[in-house]
C-alpha cells in the first residue's frame, strides 16, 4: 500500500504509507507543502482527490480508499 485516501464529508485526507507514496506526493505538491506531506496533514476536496487518485494509479501506486474518518487515528 502506498497511499490511503480517507473520505470524510466533502474532503479527502491523503496519507502516504510507503516511501514510494511519500516521494510521489512530493512531486505533486509545491515545496511549501512538504511539511504537510511529511506530517500526513494533506486534505483535498473530492474533485482534486479523484484527479490525484487517477494519476497515482496510472503511476503504478497502490491505493486504499475508505469512506470513514474513524480510520484516521489508526494509520
Amino acid at each position: 500500500m502506498d497511499l490511503w485516501l480517507i473520505s470524510s464529508n466533502d474532503n479527502t485526507h491523503i496519507r502516504a504509507t510507503s516511501v514510494h507514496g511519500m516521494l510521489w506526493l512530493q512531486t505533486h505538491f509545491d515545496n511549501s507543502q512538504w511539511e504537510a506531506i511529511s506530517s500526513q496533514r494533506i486534505v483535498l476536496n473530492k474533485n482534486n482527490a479523484e484527479m490525484l487518485s487517477m494519476d497515482a494509479k496510472e503511476a503504478g501506486l497502490i491505493l486504499n480508499s475508505v469512506q470513514s474518518s474513524s480510520i484516521l487515528n489508526k494509520i
